[in-house]
């Protein structure tokens, strides 16, 4: 439940990092909505993201796993539509730029935390 609360707050942290970067068109009202984003991030990869991919299993087989990247867009863009005060302006192409910079700056802030704990 720790990790879930950490993984939460880290994400929320890429998000707002996220939202001060133009050309995303990432745009977060409040580090509040931010927090709230993270934690359905959260939950949209444990409860959803398991069965798109399991759906998908043989497409992300095909493209060598590359398809994965296409249901991390999915879940970006759902929790985008499920949490008011987060938007993606320029809709797809802030979802796939968006999905691909969260990825990054998450395990770049999880790395840090690791080596400080």
């Amino acid at each position: 439940m720790t990790d879930f609360i950490i993984l939460s707050i880290v994400t929320a942290i890429s998000l707002l990092i996220l939202s001060y970067i133009p050309f995303l068109g990432i745009e977060i009202d409040s580090p509040i909505k931010a927090l709230i984003a993270g934690f359905v991030f959260g939950l949209l990869n444990a409860f959803v993201r398991p069965i798109i991919a399991l759906f998908s299993l043989p497409l992300t087989f095909i493209t060598f796993g590359l398809f994965s990247w296409v249901i991390n867009m999915i879940i970006f863009g759902l929790a985008a539509w499920l949490v008011p005060g987060f938007r993606l302006r320029n809709k797809i192409l802030s979802s796939i730029l968006g999905a691909i910079a969260l990825a990054i700056i998450n395990s770049l802030l999880l790395q840090v935390i690791g080596a400080l704990i």
